[in-house]
C-alpha cells in the first residue's frame, strides 16, 4: 500500500463525502475511486428511514390544526379573563376553557409540534450523513436540495418532507423527473407564490380581477434550468408563468388531502403559449410538464448543472475540462444524474491534490460529528443552532438561489467555528485520543506543523477543537 493511495483515499473522503471515520482511510486506500463509485450502487441510495416522519400533506394538516388549537386556546383564555371581571363571577375558567388549557402547554411555552416536526426531519438528515460509509450520495442530496431550495421561514411544515419526497427519490435518476417533482411540489409552489397565480383570462382571474405571478417561472429559467444570461427573455418568463397557472395545492385545512398538489383548471390561462421559440398547445396541467421536459434537455441546462456540480465538489474556479465532461455526459444520457455523478468521479480533473474548497458550515459540522462517533451526545436542536449561528441555517436559505457555494461566502465566519468546535469538543472529547484521531481524520494530509500543534494541546478538549479547525480539516 503506497502513501499515494492513502493520500487519494483521504482526499476522496473529504472532497466527495463528509470526512473519514476511524481507520477508513486505510480501508479505502486499495481503490478510492471505486469506493466512491460504489456509493452510487447502494440499495436505496439517497433515501432515509422515514417510517415515523409525516408526508408534506400530513405535516401541513397537523401544523394547521395545531395553530388553530392555539388560537382557540388564546381566545378562550381571553374570554375567561373577561368573564372573571364581571360582577359575581368566580375565578374558575369555564369548563371548555379549562379542558383546553389542560390539554395544551402554557401560552408562553415553546411550540411543541413545530419544533418536533423540524427536529425529527433534521435528525434523519444528519443521521444519513453521519452513518453513511462515504457520504457521496448524501452530498448529492444536499447539493440538489440547495439547488432547488425552499425556505422553512415561509413553508415551515414542508421543509423536511419536501427534501424526502421531491429530491431524494430522484437524486440518481433523470434530471427531467427531478425537475417535474420539484416544480409540482406544494412546498415549491407556495415558496415561489404560484399557488394563487392565475391567468388574467382564466375563469378565476376574470372573477377576481387577478393575474399571474412570475416568481416560479423566473426561477425555473434563471436558477433551476438554463441559468442566468442563457438567452431567455422576459417574454419567455411571462409565457411560462401563464403555462404554470393552475398548478397549486389543496389548503391545509381540508381534512385528508390538505397540502397536496392540485391542478385547478379555473386558474389556468387558456390558449397556446410560446416558450423559447416553441409553441405548446393548451393541454391543461400537461402544458407545463411539456415545457419542463424540454427545459431539462436544453444544452444551456446541461452547462449550468455541470458548472454548479464542478464548483460544489472540486473548486470555486472549476477546470473547464471537467465542466465539459459533465456537460457532455448530461446531454449524452438525457440527464441521467447517476451517470453524471460517475463522470465526476471518473474525471482526473476531480482528483487534483490542491484542496481549495472551504467546507460550508453544515458539511463541516456533519464531519465533526461523524469523526467523533458520538454525534447525539449533542442534541439535534443544538446542532441546528450551531449551523444557524455559522450562517447556514438548515432549510432557511436567504434567497431562491440557495446558499452560496464559494469561499467568499464563508471565510469571514471561520473564526466563529472555533467557538462551536470548543463547545462540541467539550461534550465529545472524553475517551478520544487526539493524535490517533488526527491520523484517522486526515492521515497523509497532515502537515508536521499541524501534528505538533495537536501534540502540544493542553487537554483532549483543546486538541479536538484545534484538530477540526486545522486548514487540512476545513478544506476539501
Amino acid at each position: 500500500m503506497t502513501i499515494d493511495r492513502e493520500l487519494t483515499a483521504a482526499l476522496a473522503l473529504h472532497r466527495f463525502g463528509f470526512g473519514p471515520v476511524r481507520d477508513q482511510i486505510a480501508a479505502l486506500a486499495e481503490d478510492p475511486r471505486g469506493a466512491v463509485l460504489a456509493d452510487l450502487e447502494r440499495p436505496q441510495a439517497g433515501r432515509v428511514a422515514a417510517a415515523n416522519l409525516p408526508s408534506s400533506g400530513e405535516a401541513a394538516r397537523a401544523l394547521f390544526d395545531y395553530r388553530a388549537e392555539q388560537t382557540a386556546k388564546t381566545k378562550l383564555a381571553a374570554r375567561a379573563r373577561k368573564e372573571a371581571k364581571m360582577p359575581g363571577a368566580g375565578h374558575d375558567l369555564p369548563d371548555a376553557a379549562a379542558d383546553l388549557a389542560g390539554a395544551m402547554p402554557p401560552a408562553k411555552a415553546s411550540p411543541q409540534l413545530p419544533a418536533q416536526l423540524i427536529q425529527n426531519e433534521a435528525k434523519a438528515r444528519f443521521d444519513a450523513a453521519i452513518d453513511s460509509e462515504i457520504g457521496f450520495v448524501e452530498r448529492l442530496v444536499w447539493f440538489w436540495s440547495n439547488h432547488f431550495c425552499i425556505s422553512a421561514d415561509k413553508i415551515f411544515s414542508m421543509a423536511g418532507p419536501y427534501e424526502r419526497e421531491a429530491i431524494r427519490p430522484h437524486v440518481l435518476g433523470r434530471f427531467a423527473d427531478l425537475l417535474q417533482a420539484v416544480e409540482s411540489h406544494p412546498a415549491m409552489l407556495f415558496y415561489l407564490d404560484n399557488e394563487q397565480s392565475m391567468g388574467a383570462d382564466s375563469i378565476a382571474g376574470i372573477n377576481r380581477d387577478k393575474g399571474i405571478n412570475e416568481n416560479l417561472a423566473r426561477e425555473i429559467l434563471e436558477l433551476h434550468t438554463l441559468g442566468a444570461r442563457s438567452g431567455y427573455t422576459q417574454a419567455d418568463v411571462i409565457s411560462l408563468a401563464n403555462v404554470l397557472t393552475g398548478w397549486t395545492f389543496i389548503g391545509p385545512g381540508v381534512p385528508g388531502h390538505g397540502g397536496e398538489f392540485a391542478f385547478v383548471k379555473r386558474f389556468h390561462e387558456p390558449g397556446e403559449r410560446t416558450v423559447l421559440g416553441k409553441r405548446y398547445p393548451d393541454t391543461g396541467a400537461q402544458q407545463a410538464r411539456a415545457v419542463l421536459a424540454d427545459l431539462a434537455r436544453n444544452p444551456a441546462t446541461a452547462r449550468h448543472i455541470a458548472q454548479k456540480l464542478a464548483r460544489h465538489f472540486v473548486a470555486d474556479e472549476s477546470p473547464q475540462a471537467l465542466v465539459g465532461k459533465l456537460e457532455k455526459t448530461f446531454l449524452d444520457t438525457d440527464g441521467d444524474l447517476k451517470q453524471v455523478a460517475r463522470a465526476l468521479i471518473e474525471a482526473d480533473e476531480s482528483w487534483t491534490l490542491q484542496r481549495s474548497k472551504l467546507k460550508p458550515p453544515a458539511q463541516w459540522i456533519a464531519g465533526v460529528l461523524r469523526l467523533t462517533g458520538a454525534q447525539w451526545a449533542i442534541p439535534i436542536g443544538r446542532v441546528m443552532a450551531a449551523q444557524a449561528a455559522l450562517g447556514e441555517a438548515l432549510w432557511r436559505p436567504p434567497a431562491p438561489s440557495g446558499y452560496p457555494d464559494v469561499e467568499a461566502a464563508w471565510i469571514d465566519g471561520v473564526p466563529h467555528r472555533l467557538d462551536i468546535a470548543s463547545e462540541f469538543a467539550g461534550r465529545l472529547a472524553d475517551g478520544l485520543e487526539p493524535l490517533a484521531l488526527l491520523d484517522s481524520s486526515l492521515g497523509p494530509l497532515v502537515s508536521p506543523q499541524t501534528r505538533d500543534t495537536i501534540a502540544r494541546a493542553e487537554s483532549r478538549t483543546q486538541a479536538l477543537a484545534l484538530l477540526v479547525m486545522t486548514p487540512e480539516y476545513l478544506r476539501s
